[in-house]
């Protein structure tokens, strides 16, 4: 099994980044190195807004650990309440978009595992468990309410540093895993698969790719990855046609056909179908209303 050297540096999965990042500063970390076989990144998020801004996310198949905290402007009409809202989260597979409104100050500092990454850290519950939903993160890990007296979300949020956030979320991550598990194993190396094979565009094929049948297949991305190879082919492909679309606002259309055709669709109508209903505006109105880089 292969480890990330280095976090990503694309913004895949982001709708209109450009404009995003002119809103908040956006970084990523790379976790300790026996953490980096089981999570993409470490992703940080800090802002200071005067006025509301929404953020919308079209989500990889990861579950993510959320730290949060969320607290009013100086000067604001809230801002005699010094009391930041403080949390931490499992967020499942979204579904569909996911949208957060962001307002005066705040922090959130997240790690987005790799798909079938989570089961060796949760290994009670299959993924699916998750699916779709935001838990808190006690729920999930029985000690992140305090064990040995560190309370994990001031750990992780309090320090302004990013090297001493990371080793927050390296430290609580190690406190809880990760356990040897050979089928969460082979799910990431098929997920993988799947992102690296644009050619890979059924699971008759993955099946037949990893000496499984489907319906072995079915089950083992229930249990280690949250939702079926179908649904990750099919989310992989949104990820790559909102890719284009972004391109497409500052380096003219591409060939839609040719693109539906590329990423196994049977004609652009299907294509347009999906966009539309996952990221809300069809591709070419999408490509007009992104910001320039």
């Amino acid at each position: 099994m292969s480890a990330a050297s280095a976090p990503r540096r694309d913004t895949r999965g982001i709708v209109d980044p450009a404009e995003l990042l002119t809103r908040v500063r956006f970084r990523r970390h790379t976790p300790a190195p026996e953490l980096r076989p089981y999570l993409e990144h470490y992703w940080l998020i800090d802002w200071v807004l005067t006025e509301p801004y929404a953020t919308h996310v079209v989500p990889h198949p990861s579950v993510n650990v959320v730290f949060q905290r969320y607290g009013p402007l100086d000067g604001s009409p809230d801002a005699t309440d010094r009391s930041a809202r403080a949390s931490a989260e499992v967020a499942g597979i979204g579904l569909g978009l996911f949208t957060q409104k962001l307002t005066g100050v705040g922090r959130v500092c997240g790690v987005q595992f790799r798909p079938g990454g989570f089961r060796p850290f949760a290994p009670a519950w299959p993924v699916s468990a998750w699916t779709g939903r935001r838990v808190p993160l006690a729920e999930v890990f029985a000690a992140a309410g305090g064990e040995g007296g560190t309370d994990p979300v001031s750990a992780v949020l309090s320090p302004d540093a990013d090297h001493a956030r990371v080793a927050a979320l390296d430290a609580f991550l190690l406190a809880h895993g990760p356990a040897p598990d050979p089928a969460a194993e082979q799910a990431m190396e098929l997920v993988e698969l799947i992102r690296a094979d644009r050619g890979l565009r059924r699971v008759s094929r993955l099946a037949a790719a990893s000496g499984l049948s489907a319906r072995s297949l079915q089950r083992l991305f229930a249990a280690c990855v949250g939702v079926g190879p179908k649904w990750v082919i099919l989310r992989y492909r949104i990820h790559e046609a909102l890719e284009r679309a972004e391109a497409a606002g500052t380096a003219g259309a591409p060939d839609w056909a040719a693109l539906a055709a590329e990423l196994g669709y049977s004609d652009q109508a299907h294509l347009v179908r999906d966009f539309t209903a996952t990221i809300g505006v069809p591709p070419t109105a999408y490509a007009r209303g992104v910001s320039a880089p």
